[in-house]
């Protein structure tokens, strides 16, 4: 297994902690704002990330 393909797994668990992050912090304030706020990063980083030459 290559470094890239490490690195690439890697990512893509860290980004879902992410979510799962926000998730418990929503539960633990009883207020949602915390997935709000994490679904808009996630929109704009996907935005931005298209514009980005590969």
């Amino acid at each position: 297994m290559s470094i890239s393909k490490i690195r690439t797994i890697l990512y893509k668990t860290a980004k879902y902690l992410g979510d799962f992050s926000a998730i418990k912090r929503a539960i633990e304030k009883k207020d949602i704002t915390p997935v709000v706020k994490r679904i808009m990063r996630r929109i704009y980083g996907y935005i931005t990330g298209r514009g980005m030459p590969k």
